[in-house]
């Protein structure tokens, strides 16, 4: 398997992009889509990791009313590269703290972009309004306005390119290279640039309908 190097990044993370994106859109469950998305783009596979992520999916559990899916997700690929094993579960060990710093990294790009890491205070920021997806109708209105085809399947496709390039830049790259040789996974085929649409197109699609849309559905 060939070593990842620091000019793979911007590749990458375009690669997360698109794979995020597309998993919103087909599988649904935006932690697991995060999770996913990284793992195969970055060659290397947890299936514990994958599928404890299942439950912090819409602000865990879809209630809403904590860390967004894509945000959690993402800090559980920067733990498991960086964070303090059972071998190591005392107080001083270093990689905890690290740890931490590392995930900030991640928490800061949510913040500039979306004002928050809190499930339902981005879907005010996108729609206008939060959705409470426990509930079935409140399921179906934010399914209709794309909280899983398109804005926020950009959201999640947003939410793997951060967690990508945060690996890079906060030289996470030799755990990296460890894992994909451990892990025994091999990175699945690229996604050709017209899997799915443009950055341009999706923003353009959330300025353009989605406030509006929300606020004529919360009238329906």
């Amino acid at each position: 398997m060939d070593v990842l190097v620091a000019h793979d990044k911007e590749r990458l993370a375009e690669e997360g992009y698109r794979r995020g994106y597309y998993h919103q859109g087909h599988e649904r469950c935006c932690s697991q889509c995060v999770v996913a998305a990284v793992m195969e783009t970055c060659g290397f596979m947890d299936l514990g990791v994958f599928q404890a992520s299942t439950a912090l999916a819409g602000g865990g559990a879809i209630f809403g009313d904590s860390g967004c899916g894509a945000y959690t997700g993402g800090l559980l690929i920067l733990g498991l590269l960086k964070g303090r094993s059972l071998d190591n579960f005392v107080v001083e060990e270093k990689n905890r703290a690290r740890c931490f710093e590392v995930g900030r990294a991640l928490h800061t790009r949510f913040v500039e972009e979306y004002g928050t890491v809190i499930c339902r205070d981005i879907q005010t920021k996108v729609y206008g309004r939060p959705f409470w997806a426990v509930d079935p109708d409140e399921y179906r209105k934010a399914d209709a306005l794309g909280i899983h085809s398109n804005v926020g399947a950009h959201v999640v496709g947003e939410a793997a390119r951060w967690t990508i390039e945060t690996i890079f830049e906060a030289s996470l790259l030799g755990e990296l290279n460890t894992l994909r040789r451990t892990s025994g996974y091999v990175a699945v085929p690229s996604f050709g640039q017209s899997t799915v649409q443009t950055k341009r197109e999706i923003c353009t699609f959330e300025r353009s309908h989605s406030n509006a849309e929300c606020r004529q559905s919360m009238q329906s």
